[in-house]
C-alpha cells in the first residue's frame, strides 16, 4: 500500500522539535507548528493572525527587519540569530533558516532554540576578558584599555592615572583562615573598588592580591589624591558579620599619572608598581 505523503507532511511538521513559521508579506503569522509553545510559551492559535514583530526583542528589531528585507528580496538566510520575548517575559535566543516562497506568497522560517548555546558563548567571551574569581577586568582587557587611554590622552592632551593596589599581609589571611576565606575577601575588595570609580574607569585584577585602577579624564593630581583617600577609607570599613569578626586587611596604593610619570604603558605601570612598593616598605618600617 503506497504511503500518502501529502497527509503525512502536516503531521511531520508538528513533530519537529524546531518551530516552523509561515509569515505573509505584512508580517502576519499565518501558520506556526506546535513546537512554538515550547519555544515562546504561546499556543499556535494565539500566534496565528498576529504580527511576528511584536514578539521580537526590541534591541534586535532593526537587525531582524534587515534580515526580513533580505529574505523577501529572494536571498535565503540560514544563519540569522536574534532574540524573542516569551509569553512569561523570558528571553529566548533563536537561530533562523528562512526563505521567501513565491508559490505560497509568504516567507517560511524554521526557528531553533539556541539559548543554552548563546549563554555558553557569552560566558566564554566574558571569561576571556575577566578574572573568573572577582569578575573584574583581567590583565589582557586592561592592557587594551590602557593603550586606548594613552591614545586618547595623547590625541586630546588629556590626563589619566593608574592606581596599583596591593593587599597588605594577604598571605596571613590564607594561612590563618584558608584560601576560600581569602577568595571571599578578594571579592569584597573588588566590589568596593568598583563602588569607588565611575563607569568610564576600569578596575582590574592583575593576579593574586594585586589590583589596578585606571582613572580616565582626571582634572588634577589633587583629584587623584582624593580618590586614593576615598579608596583607603572604603577599604578600612569592617567586614560583614559573615566573616566571623575577621579584620579587613589594609592596602597599599601606588600612583602614576600621565603624562607626568610616563608617556607609555610600561613606564606608567613600572612607576605605579614602584610607588606601591615604596609605600609598603615605609609601612613595614613604621610597623
Amino acid at each position: 500500500m503506497p504511503v500518502d505523503l501529502q497527509a503525512l507532511y502536516p503531521k511531520l511538521i508538528h513533530l519537529m522539535l524546531d518551530t516552523v513559521f509561515v509569515v505573509d508579506r505584512d508580517d502576519q503569522i499565518v501558520f506556526v507548528s506546535d513546537a512554538c509553545q515550547a519555544l515562546l510559551g504561546y499556543r499556535a492559535d494565539e500566534l496565528v493572525g498576529t504580527s511576528i514583530t511584536q514578539y521580537m526583542h526590541p534591541e534586535d528589531l532593526a537587525a531582524t527587519r534587515a534580515s526580513i528585507v533580505r529574505v523577501m528580496n529572494g536571498q535565503p538566510h540560514f544563519d540569522f540569530r536574534n532574540r524573542y520575548v516569551r509569553k512569561d517575559g523570558g528571553v529566548v535566543y533563536i537561530l533562523w533558516a528562512a526563505f521567501w516562497s513565491d508559490e505560497v506568497g509568504a516567507r517560511i522560517g524554521v526557528a531553533r532554540n539556541v539559548t543554552a548555546l548563546a549563554k555558553a558563548e557569552e560566558e566564554l567571551r566574558f571569561l576571556a576578558h575577566h578574572d573568573p574569581l572577582t569578575k573584574l577586568t583581567n590583565r589582557s582587557l586592561f592592557t587594551d584599555r590602557l593603550h586606548t587611554a594613552l591614545h586618547t590622552a595623547h590625541r586630546h592632551h588629556g590626563q589619566f592615572a593608574l592606581l596599583f593596589l596591593d593587599v597588605n599581609d594577604f598571605k596571613g589571611i590564607n594561612d590563618e583562615h584558608g584560601h576560600t576565606m581569602g577568595d571571599r575577601v578578594l571579592c569584597v575588595i573588588a566590589r568596593r573598588l568598583e563602588g569607588c570609580v565611575r563607569e568610564t574607569d576600569t578596575v582590574a585584577r592583575m593576579g593574586g592580591d594585586e589590583f589596578i585602577v585606571l582613572l580616565t579624564e582626571i582634572q588634577s593630581e589633587n583629584a587623584v589624591s582624593e580618590k586614593v583617600a576615598q579608596i583607603l577609607a572604603v577599604m578600612a570599613e569592617p567586614l560583614g558579620p559573615e566573616f566571623g569578626g575577621m579584620r579587613m586587611p589594609s592596602c597599599s596604593i601606588g600612583v602614576a599619572c600621565y603624562p607626568g610619570d610616563g608617556e607609555d604603558a610600561d613606564t606608567l605601570l613600572s612607576h605605579a608598581d614602584g610607588d606601591m612598593y615604596r609605600i609598603k616598605r615605609r609601612r613595614s618600617e613604621v610597623g
